[in-house]
């Protein structure tokens, strides 16, 4: 095995690199705005071939793989010794993947997709029916549910399992090891981190930029402000202030209070739904498309509109993917860091069941509220997404048959929830940047965190002004591409791994339970 590193070294390529590119792309939407937005929707359509069976591909074989390993033989391996103790208790770790499997980008698509989804989808000949409800709720489940989470699951689980099993560095290059032995710290394996950081980067942006149209509709409906890019502007700047003493100070306290906070808004908010709403119906509606759910999700898993004309796959779809796999070294590192200690099994039944379980929840409530209003009630929830569909959690609670003092708090909780998950994600964003780039210290230097935490911000707002939410869009459906080919690499040596790991899983507390088998580089490793 290769000796641990208690410091591992700064490297300055993957620096260096991410930097340039990002650079390129900020100078570029600065200086010709129009024309940057024109050139990534082109090198966003003519990449479509490839992301429409490419992205569909990666993602369906990643959810059988994770599913795989937590039933499989090595379903007892640990992430750390085989007689390490999970660092965390079950209660905490699944109250910490709930936070991970909420956000900005689920409550700004809660509703908003839903409703696209019952316009129109190519899996219902008439859009604005009950079965298009129906379906448009499955929908919704697929692009927040199993399969994307299993991009979570893979990145975590290989982040974890070498570092903590192998006593590598914290870094997407030390997936490299088994296959390319001391090269993978060398330009390779440098090379592939600065990958990630672009990844991680662009879906960092999508995700303020997002939060940042979102909060200012917010703030819109509750303040009657003109709704305007200078107002979302506004925003980034003061999240990006906030998230930027954040992360210099380290004071993780604070973060963690925020994010406890953010879970108490959520519940608030999701029971505000229910109470005010037709809370039968949303139940029913949450138990009847949860089936339905897993009855398609093999043929929803596989479809990539080869015999259907239009860009339905490549507006939702792909994009979705592309998201995840944009967003997967960030929660991905997360998550490790929280799993030391837990089996496969265990861990992938924690990372994959209850963040899906509280993303179904969420959609039905929220998203089986409008559809309901569009079913059985006034509508005009389809109207308002069409105009703006940042507006459409406000739209919804303004149709709630609720007094106007109920439907303003709700409303002030979603945006209060916004800002905080808003903050949080810029600030963690920018320390798993820099522990990235740092090659696996925990604790970067402060500068740095500085500066990636403006450099966020400001590729924001750059991107916001170049086109908003379309340019967004195809930033990060084009910025995953190079990772999902990383993604493959990390799992070739993941697998090369597993294959010195007993062929046998034993039994938890079996005393003649063996410690994973060393390698000594890429030639041993190597098939």
């Amino acid at each position: 095995m290769r000796e641990a590193r208690d410091e591992p070294p700064a490297p300055i390529l993957p620096g260096a690199l991410s930097i340039a590119a990002i650079g390129t792309a900020l100078v570029a939407a600065l200086l010709w705005e129009a024309r940057f937005a024109q050139w990534l929707s082109v090198a966003s359509a003519y990449a479509d071939g490839l992301l429409r069976w490419w992205y569909v591909a990666l993602v369906a074989f990643l959810t059988a793989f994770v599913i795989w390993l937590g039933i499989g033989r090595y379903k007892n391996v640990r992430l750390g010794r085989d007689d390490e103790q999970p660092e965390y208790a079950l209660l905490p770790w699944l109250a910490m993947l709930f936070a991970a499997g909420t956000g900005v980008g689920l409550l700004f698509w809660s509703i908003a997709e839903p409703v696209s989804h019952f316009q129109g989808n190519p899996f219902v000949p008439e859009g604005m029916t009950p079965e298009a409800a129906s379906v448009a709720i499955q929908l919704s489940f697929f692009h927040w549910g199993l399969n994307g989470w299993a991009i979570f699951a893979t990145v975590a689980l290989i982040f974890g399992y070498f570092s903590y099993r192998r006593d590598l560095p914290l870094v997407p290059s030390s997936a490299l090891y088994p296959v390319l032995g001391e090269r993978a710290f060398g330009v390779a394996g440098q090379t592939v981190d600065a990958l990630a950081v672009f990844a991680t980067v662009f879906g960092l942006a999508t995700t303020l930029g997002l939060g940042a149209r979102q909060t200012g509709t917010g703030l819109t409906w509750l303040f009657g402000m003109p709704g305007s890019t200078m107002v979302e502007l506004l925003v980034v700047a003061v999240v990006t202030v906030v998230a930027t003493v954040s992360v210099v100070s380290g004071v993780r306290r604070g973060v963690r209070a925020l994010s406890e906070l953010n879970l108490w808004l959520t519940v608030v908010l999701l029971a505000g739904f229910l109470l005010l709403g037709p809370a039968g119906y949303l139940v029913g509606l949450l138990v009847q498309e949860t089936g339905n759910y897993l009855d398609n999700l093999l043929a929803m898993t596989f479809y990539v509109g080869a015999n259907e004309p239009g860009t339905w796959q490549s507006t939702w779809t792909v994009f979705f993917w592309g998201w995840w796999i944009a967003w997967s070294p960030f929660v991905g590192l997360f998550i490790a860091r929280i799993s030391r200690g837990r089996t496969l099994r265990e861990f992938v039944f924690g990372v994959l069941l209850l963040p899906t379980l509280v993303t179904f929840v969420w959609i039905a409530l929220m998203g089986g509220t409008a559809l309901h209003s569009e079913l059985f009630a006034d509508g005009g929830i389809v109207e308002a997404v069409n105009d703006d569909v940042a507006s459409a959690v406000f739209a919804t609670i303004e149709h709630l048959e609720a007094p106007r003092l109920a439907e303003v708090l709700m409303g002030a909780v979603a945006t209060l929830l916004i800002g905080i998950y808003f903050v949080t994600s810029a600030d963690s964003g920018a320390l798993v940047i820099n522990i990235i780039l740092s090659g696996g210290r925990l604790e970067p230097s402060r500068p740095a965190r500085a500066a990636w935490a403006l450099g966020n911000g400001a590729l924001t707002a750059v991107l916001l002004v170049a086109g908003g939410i379309a340019v967004l869009q195809d930033a990060v459906i084009l910025a995953a591409l190079p990772f999902s080919l990383i993604i493959v690499l990390m799992l070739w040596g993941f697998i090369l791994a597993l294959r010195h790991e007993p062929l046998a899983a034993p039994r938890e507390g079996c005393k003649h339970q063996r410690a994973a088998e060393p390698w000594t580089g890429a030639d041993e490793a190597s098939p």
